[in-house]
């Protein structure tokens, strides 16, 4: 499984209230210098930053987030 494959496979979890938030994190930690967004998790370096003090709505938005990167990128 690469790099999308996993993210796509959390973004499915992410989305399942009966579990934590899994983290976005694919260990592909670069920073495009261009978007601003890392190229494996799609989060901005604030969005990274806050992951661990951010509640599970909240990581549930930046998931929704990531998911609408990812979209708006392959269309």
């Amino acid at each position: 499984m690469n790099a999308a494959q996993t993210l796509l496979a959390l973004a499915e979890l992410a989305q399942d209230t009966a579990h934590p938030v899994p983290s976005p994190c694919v260990s592909v930690c670069r920073m495009d210098p261009v978007s601003g967004l890392c190229q494996g998790c799609w989060r901005d370096i604030g969005e990274i930053i806050a992951w661990g003090r951010t509640d599970e709505d909240g990581k549930r938005k930046v998931w929704q987030s990531i998911i609408g990167r990812v979209a708006a990128r392959a269309g």
